[in-house]
């Protein structure tokens, strides 16, 4: 895929266009998107506390779904026959925007928690939805805090359920990889499970590095080959193995 696609291209190109968008993003997108995730913390809540996560993940496709459809974003799913529907993943990300969550809750199938910095926790109205439905919140300024974070979470992963890590921290630039943080390999090597890497290309398009505006635009979402964790004995050799294959196709 092409860093920039045809429709972004033609939408940064043309001030008339993006002043229409602007103005469609002021005046539908944004109050939208607040009734939408209200509506669907409110929808959701009871169930959630009643059926767990299954309900969250469901809101949390549609959310995902819904909200690239209003703003005309595209998602390619590209490697989900590298899944196994049955086994656990510590599955590992590069960060490239905000609409990254979008796509992983829309598009990637199969059952995970964040694993989140504990500011989200925070957030209106997200932080409380997320919190019931198990995500992981880490204090990366306290190293023991975050290391017992982690433990904690290793119970949750079991039966198919998987734990996903944005390993950089933070949002890249889109082109270049930040340096990646050790806790995800670390856990996978603990819990000996494979660790899936996924690459997450053309959202810092869709909404560039320090901006709020959103183009229209197409995200591919990469799902490479498992790496078996048991062909590396130490984390460094598996934090560099994880990412040369997510870098490969930036």
């Amino acid at each position: 895929m092409e860093s920039i696609s045809t429709i972004n291209r033609v939408f940064r190109k043309s001030l008339i266009l993006r002043s229409i968008f602007k103005f469609y993003e002021f005046i539908f997108i944004i109050p939208f998107f607040g009734f939408l995730t209200f509506f669907f913390f409110i929808m959701m809540f009871i169930p959630l506390l009643i059926f767990g996560n299954p309900i969250a993940r469901f809101g949390g496709m549609l959310w995902g779904k819904i909200i690239m459809t209003i703003t005309f974003v595209r998602v390619k799913l590209v490697g989900k026959q590298n899944i196994n529907p049955n086994q656990s993943y510590i599955v590992v990300a590069n960060h490239q925007s905000n609409y990254d969550v979008f796509a992983f809750y829309g598009w990637l199938p199969i059952d995970f928690r964040w694993v989140m910095k504990k500011e989200m926790r925070k957030a209106p109205i997200m932080g409380i939805f997320c919190e019931k439905a198990g995500h992981i919140f880490i204090d990366r300024k306290n190293t023991f805090e975050a290391i017992k974070s982690l433990k904690d979470a290793e119970s949750k992963i079991c039966n198919g359920t998987s734990i996903l890590f944005f390993p950089e921290g933070t949002r890249n630039d889109g082109k270049d990889l930040l340096p990646f943080k050790k806790g995800a390999f670390k856990m996978a090597l603990d819990l000996k499970l494979p660790v899936l890497p996924v690459t997450i290309r053309g959202s810092n398009d869709v909404m560039p590095p320090n901006q709020m505006q959103v183009y229209p635009g197409r995200i591919e979402l990469i799902i490479h080959e498992p790496i078996d964790t048991l062909k590396h004995n130490d984390m460094d050799s598996l934090l560099i193995a994880t990412r040369d294959v997510i870098q490969s196709v930036l």
